[in-house]
């Protein structure tokens, strides 16, 4: 009898409790949300950067340039070195 009481009010409920949804169904219904979120604290962030004037923009790129060519330069001249320094010593073993 307990089991016919429980199938009876089960039956006659008319209010269906409600289905989760799967996480990735969620999380691609948030997605216009978390998006127009995203481009709000964008904007405001953007409003806060401390942009550089045109002085500070070129110098800044002058000494990035001097640097790499000074280290380009530097590197050759290392890899010349090692290149010369490998042919000696395959020298001096195919001597013996």
């Amino acid at each position: 009898m307990t089991q016919a009481t429980k199938l009876n009010t089960s039956a006659g409920s008319s209010e269906r409790p409600e289905r989760e949804r799967p996480t990735w169904l969620q999380e691609l219904l948030d997605y216009p949300k978390r998006a127009r979120q995203f481009l709000h604290e964008v904007r405001i962030e953007m409003k806060q950067v401390t942009w550089p004037s045109q002085n500070e923009v070129f110098s800044t790129t002058v000494v990035v340039i001097l640097t790499t060519a000074f280290f380009a330069v530097f590197l050759w001249m290392v890899d010349l070195a090692c290149q010369r320094l490998i042919a000696v010593v395959l020298k001096e073993f195919r001597r013996h």
